[in-house]
Parts: C-alpha cells; structure tokens; sequence
C-alpha cells in the first residue's frame, strides 16, 4: 500500500494560513490565492489536497466557499474538505460541486446518523475526524473537548462504511513538534478503518515511518506547515511514500 501525501490548504479570510494548536489567534498567513498554491502543489506532483474551512468549522456552515470551489475547479486531483459541515445539504452541495471527499467532526459526534446515512449514500466519500485533546475527542473547531476517548468515537463508526479517519492531535497541529505516529498507528491498529495522520509534521521522517505503517491501516498523512516553511519538500515526500 503507498502512503497517500495530502498537502493542507488552511482557509480563513479567503486567505491561506495555518493555525498553531487551532488557535484562530494563532494564524500565520502564506498567501491571499488559495487556487494558485493549490496548483503549486498539482506541479509538485500532489494527486491529493487537504482543504479545511477554518471559519466555518467555527461557525457551523461554509464561510469560504468561493475559495473552495475555485480550488475545486482548477485542482487536477482529488480534493479532501472539512470545517463546519454538520448538516445533509452541506455535504450534497460538496460532491455536487466535486469535492471527492467531506470530512465530518462535530457532527459525527453529535449526529452519527447524519454521517451513517451519507456514508450509505456517498460510498468512499466520508471521512470522520477524531480530534484528540488529551485523548479526548475536540469538537467546534476544537474550541469544545468532549468527554468521548478517540478509540471510542472511532469504534462507533467501523460499520458505517466510512472511507477514512482522519486523526489530529490538536496539541501538535501547526507547531511543527512531529506527528503523534504512536497515537496513529494505535488507532490504526484498533480499528477497521483507514486512518489518516496530521498534526505536527516536521520533516521527512516522519513520511518514512508513516509508510512503513501503511499495512497497519494508515492511509496518509496530512502536512502543512512543514511545506510553507520549506522543512519538508513534497516532491521528497511523494518519492518516499510512493517507495515505501
């Protein structure tokens, strides 16, 4: 199996940014076109694209949906998105537009039928986010910290027929300190389902152990501040994933 490479383009304001720990307070902007850097990321080689609507994981409803659909129709590949998709005409109006997949958190922990159902109806196109504080699953934009664990939210879902799980450790995401590989394989190990890494990755490394994992369940991994800031060269990445 080779390990899937998805490059992160963070949206708020219409702008791209990355964010440390969530914190929208905590943002660090890398450009003001979001298409053009999805595009960069298509000449480097990129198959793949992890968008998330920062402000609408806050507000419960798409608040940057011109970007998106302009990165969704110039991107050659497959666009993964998440951030405040929480109802049935959100998701729809994803695909319809040709996002090849919705990411759902809060809702999947507070309406796990809304995702069932999707999953049902839109086979390999949902993936569930566990976000994990401390072990605990983080909804809202990871403003809330639930008193679910992160095995247990994944367990809730293994026959619902979803594509994926996505995994972040909040503490790490965008503080460049290294992916949480134990707590991902651990997952990986524990479920069904595919999962995907993101939070914290710092450099190429960690895209060699992640590999090497990809019989254990992990699906790919998600980078973002590492290729802003030039720690991690994506075409390297691509080589390594595609070795493994």
């Amino acid at each position: 199996m080779t390990l899937i490479i998805f490059p992160a383009i963070d949206l708020k304001g219409g702008q791209v940014v990355r964010l440390a720990e969530g914190d929208m307070n905590r943002a660090t902007v890398y450009g003001d076109d979001p298409a053009h850097q999805a595009m960069l990321f298509a000449e480097q080689g990129a198959e793949y694209l992890h968008v998330v609507d920062l402000d609408g994981a806050f507000a419960g409803a798409s608040v940057n949906g011109d970007a998106v659909a302009e990165i969704v129709a110039r991107f050659p590949g497959h666009v993964q998105l998440g951030g405040g998709i929480r109802d049935r005409a959100g998701i729809e109006r994803w695909f319809d537009l040709g996002v090849s997949r919705v990411v759902i958190g809060t809702a999947a922990l507070e309406n796990p039928d809304l995702v069932r159902a999707a999953a049902r109806d839109f086979p390999g196109g949902i993936v569930v986010a566990v976000d994990a504080k401390d072990g605990f699953v983080a909804t809202k934009g990871w403003a809330d910290v639930s008193t679910v664990e992160v095995v247990d939210m994944a367990r809730r879902f293994e026959d619902a027929g979803v594509a994926a799980l996505l995994f972040t450790d909040v503490g790490r995401d965008g503080m460049l300190k290294g992916a949480n590989v134990e707590a991902t394989v651990d997952l990986a190990r524990a479920v069904r389902i595919p999962v995907i890494a993101s939070g914290g990755v710092k450099g190429i490394a960690e895209i060699h152990v992640l590999a090497l994992h990809a019989r254990d369940g992990v699906e790919g991994v998600i980078t973002g501040r590492a290729l802003y800031d030039g720690r991690l060269d994506l075409a390297a990445a691509l080589a390594v994933a595609a070795a493994a």
